[in-house]
């Protein structure tokens, strides 16, 4: 298994088909899924998963990787930047941490400050932005550590446990990225 990105805990490597099953367990989970896209608020089929895992998989204009617990080998989710503009040298970030027994220690932090530092060295990017449910208080605190600055408020955006939910959008720009890089006491 080769890796794409390394870091101190977790590293990052292609998807690929033999992954759908892990996929299919996470979507069929509601606290997995309870800030994701709309389209996984429905029970899916193993069908209809690996679907969805190949059309990922041929997308040329989004970067997705599976992220991998050092420790233990295991796939414990996926992160990108889907939306790539290479005229505006912008994307959109997303990350799923698919195994609950993995959040609360500091993976979706160190995956996105890997993802965020390949879209502005290696894709040449200018800004990443994302949104979040200003609800997932753990993401807010993750996507923050990593340099993100809350930029706006969409209001009640998905309806979600009874009812309409917010959500932020963040984003982070090359400039402040580097700015970032030459702390010191800083780390991927």
């Amino acid at each position: 298994m080769s890796f794409f990105l390394i870091g101190q805990n977790i590293a990052l490597r292609s998807l690929e088909m033999s992954d759908g099953s892990a996929f299919h367990r996470w979507f069929a989970d509601r606290d997995v899924v309870r800030y994701s896209m709309t389209m996984w608020q429905l029970p899916m089929s193993q069908v209809e998963t690996d679907a969805w895992l190949e059309r990922q998989l041929n997308d040329k204009e989004t970067l997705t990787l599976g992220i991998i617990e050092r420790e233990t080998g295991q796939l414990i989710g996926y992160a990108g930047i889907s939306g790539m503009s290479r005229i505006n040298r912008r994307g959109e970030y997303y990350i799923l941490i698919g195994e609950k027994d993995c959040w609360g220690k500091g993976y979706g932090t160190e995956t996105t400050k890997l993802i965020v530092e390949h879209g502005f060295n290696s894709l040449n990017l200018n800004r990443i932005m994302l949104t979040v449910s200003a609800s997932n208080i753990g993401a807010i605190k993750a996507y923050t550590n990593a340099g993100f600055v809350k930029e706006g408020v969409m209001r009640q955006v998905h309806y979600r446990d009874g009812h309409y939910h917010d959500e932020l959008v963040m984003a982070i720009l090359r400039s402040e990225w580097d700015g970032r890089r030459s702390g010191v006491s800083w780390t991927v």
